[in-house]
Parts: structure tokens; sequence; C-alpha cells
């Protein structure tokens, strides 16, 4: 099966339904993650899926391989990701199996996977697939098994949301939210009127063909709906990606990034301790250090769950819109949560363009991303990591390279180049207080990479 290696990515399974994720292929990857959840002494698993035309039927395929071995598997339908990681963070279940594409184009999806508190990533999951390609060379017959347990725990999640933030009941504010016919409308609907809010959803009903715009709320084409909105008369925006997990905020000023939202929130917490990912603004860093700490981690759901785990820090988050609260939270990346927060600091007197304005000015571009073939990407970043030198660049102060490399420079300007996890491409962002030096060092950048991509 081409490509299918390629499937088992950094934090989650990730394929293209009908060639690398068909009957044969998911009822092996059901069966050998029911032999890892048996090793993990794991009873009790809850699935559930996003809005793509292929979830139910993957679903089946799943639970066929999963009931080889007699787990207690429980169906909570079509949510989105957050309430199937709510489900085990709340201990109702051992683990949990979320079947979502996330962001991908609408003949993808795949599985994100919880044991437990943890995310299940990484070298478990290059285990496993060494389990599934034995599985499948077995010629084993895995038989249709569809014996699983309805479970409702979206009402336990709305509970849990309406009581601790009862305070923004009849809030003052028109809000716009954009749910691109993904899972996000799944509870804004019954959520707006829990809280009375002033709300207006847009494109709340899920449809898998995503026939409104595609539900990648980091690419602007895909917020020209919820910008009319602001012109409008709503007071703020927020856009949901396909699985919910991920937010973008708008005002009438600001398209606010993950690394800015990760400043406002830290202004309303006491001694904040921050997590972010290699793709933050150095002015982010730098400004909040002069009142609390922040922390820099591998980009990935997976990772920064994983260090929120192992620390007290209150809040991680991306560029992309992941944001993971431990404060007041279970340090996953909610974006309904993520959306409550930021009309709660809305609320208590913050005004997000003004503090927003407070920033020292710096140049930085927006995420670059480079489609490479997925079987270049880290090649492509260890040659370049060879030839860093020979780009006649301002003096090096420094060089990160926890994932791909990111270049800071003496005069304060930095620079990243990495591969992306979960699609063929590479990443770049570049900074620097100066619009030209920005534009020169990100021109050197691109030139070597482009050079190193058509020589491979």
């Amino acid at each position: 099966m081409k490509n299918f290696d390629n499937i088992f990515r950094e934090y989650d399974i990730r394929g293209i339904f009908e060639k690398e994720l068909n009957e044969k292929s998911v009822k092996a990857i059901g069966l050998s993650l029911g032999e890892v959840f048996k090793e993990k002494g794991v009873k009790k698993v809850s699935i559930g899926y996003d809005a793509r035309l292929s979830g139910e039927e993957i679903f089946k395929y799943l639970i066929s391989g999963l009931n080889f071995h007699n787990l207690e598997i429980y169906d909570i339908g079509m949510l989105p990701t957050p309430v199937g990681y709510f489900s085990v963070f709340t201990k109702l279940f051992d683990a949990n199996i979320m079947i979502t594409g996330s962001h991908n184009p609408k003949n993808y999806n795949g599985f994100k996977i919880t044991i437990g508190k943890d995310s299940f990533f990484g070298e478990d999951l290059q285990n496993l697939k060494i389990k599934v390609k034995e599985n499948l060379s077995s010629n084993l017959i895995i038989k249709d098994d569809f014996r699983a347990k309805n479970f409702d725990v979206l009402s336990k999640y709305l509970n849990y949301l309406a009581e601790n933030f009862s305070h923004l009941k009849n809030l003052n504010l028109k809000i716009a939210c954009d749910c691109a016919n993904a899972t996000a409308g799944i509870v804004l609907e019954p959520l707006k009127k829990a809280l009375n809010l002033d709300m207006k959803i847009l494109f709340s009903n899920p449809d898998g063909n995503f026939p409104n715009h595609h539900p990648d709320p980091s690419v602007n084409e895909n917020l020209q709906d919820l910008k009319k909105e602001l012109k409008d008369g709503f007071d703020i925006g927020f856009g949901f990606d396909g699985d919910s997990d991920r937010i973008a905020v708008l005002t009438k000023e600001n398209n606010i990034k993950g690394d800015e939202l990760a400043y406002l929130f830290a202004l309303n917490l006491k001694e904040p301790k921050i997590v972010g990912e290699v793709k933050f603004s150095q002015n982010i860093y730098e400004i909040i250090n002069k009142f609390g700490s922040t922390f820099i981690a591998k980009t990935g759901h997976s990772h920064i769950k994983k260090f929120l785990k192992n620390s007290d820090c209150d809040l991680g988050a991306e560029v992309s819109g992941h944001i993971f609260f431990n404060d007041r939270y279970f340090g996953f990346d909610d974006a309904i949560y993520a959306m409550l927060r930021v009309l709660e600091i809305i609320h208590y007197g913050t005004n997000l363009d003004l503090e927003l304005s407070k920033l020292p000015k710096v140049y930085t571009t927006d995420e670059i991303k480079i489609d490479v073939d997925e079987n270049d990407k880290f090649k492509i970043i260890d040659i370049f990591k060879e030839h860093i030198n020979e780009l006649n660049l301002p003096p090096i102060k420094e060089i990160i390279d926890i994932d791909g490399i990111r270049v800071h420079f003496d005069n304060g300007a930095w620079a990243l180049l990495r591969a992306s996890n979960t699609t063929p491409c590479l990443v770049a962002r570049f900074e620097a207080n100066d619009e030209y030096l920005k534009d020169e060092i990100r021109d050197k950048f691109m030139k070597l990479v482009n050079d190193i991509k058509f020589s491979l």
C-alpha cells in the first residue's frame, strides 16, 4: 500500500479514506490498538468522530478490530475532539479515540488517541505501525463486529462549561462564530442557549463536504465570513477548525494569533508560566518574561500536553490556535473552552486590541508553508542545517534545534524552518524590528530551501 508508513505521523494517524484508510487497514489498526490497550490495562474506550463523510464507516471498521479483544466500546457520536479528551480526563473512560481528519482535505481522516491523560504519539505510534503491518501481512480475517454502547458525554461537557462560566450569562457582547460545517456547532448551539449569549453561529450544521469553506481558520480566505460579520456590527469573531481543537480570534482590528492570545491570557494570570513553541514570536516571549516566565517546546498538541502534564505551567499555546489551559482546566487543547476564556477576560475588562497595541513594534511574517515531497521534508531540514553558515546572515546569537532550526540573531531578529508533522510541507516564519531585515533573512532562507528542494 503506497505511502502507508506515512500515515503514522508524529501526533496521530492521518491518511486518505479508501486508499491508506480502508476496511482492511482500519480493522488492522483497531486490532493492533486493542493489543496495546490490553497491555496497558485499558477496559473502557470512548470513540467519537468528526463531520467527515467517512466517519461512521471508519468507526465500524475500527471497532471491529477493537472488539476482537472484548474491550468495552462506547460510541460517543459526532463531537469535537476536546469532548473526547474530556471523556478520559474526567475518568469516565480509560482511553479515547477520536476519528478526525482535522483541517486536512475532506477525503482525509485519521485517529487521535489518548490513554488516560497521555497522548499516544511519537514512538508509540511508530511501534503501533509495526504491529499493524504484522497483522496486515498475517492475512487474518477480522469479521464485522459493531458492538458498542451509546454514551452521552456531550451533556456532561456542556454542564461543565455552563457551570464554570455561569458569570458570562447575558454577556453584553455581540459574538460571531464560524463553525465551517464541522463539529463546533454541536456544542455552540446548546451553549449559546445555556449562557444566553448574543451569538450568531455561522455554518453550524455538520457537513463533511464543507460547502461554505474549508475548516482551517489559519487560512485567511476561510475567515471572510467572520470579517463581514465584524464589519456589520459584531464585536468579536471566533473561527473553528474541523475538530474544534484550534481557534481563530478576530476583532475589528486584529486576527489574533496563538502566541498573542497567550500574551493576553498571561496578562490575566498571577505570575504566569507559559509554554510556547518554536513558531512563537520572540517579542511575545520577552514581554511575558518581564512579569512571568516562558518555556519553549516542540510544535504539536501532543508535545505541549505532555509538557503541561509534567509541569506546573498555567497555559500552553501554538501560533496556529491550539490553546491548552492547565489553569482551571485539564491541560488539553479545546477551542470552545479557549473561546470562553477570551470572553471572560473581555468581561473582566481586557481590551484585546489596546493591549496588543502596547507590544513593541516588530515585523513578523505569517506561517509560510512550502510544499515538498513527504519523504524529503526532514532531509531538507538536515541539509539546510549544514549550509546555514553560508548564507551571509547577520551574526548568530543562538540556534535552537529541538524542532527544525530556529536561529536567533544578535540584532534581535529570528528565523524558523521546520518540517510539518501533519502535512507534506515545511513551515517558515521570520521576525525583525526592521522590515527590510526581515525580508532579507526570509529571502536568503527561502532561496536555500528551494535550491535544496530542487536538487533532490
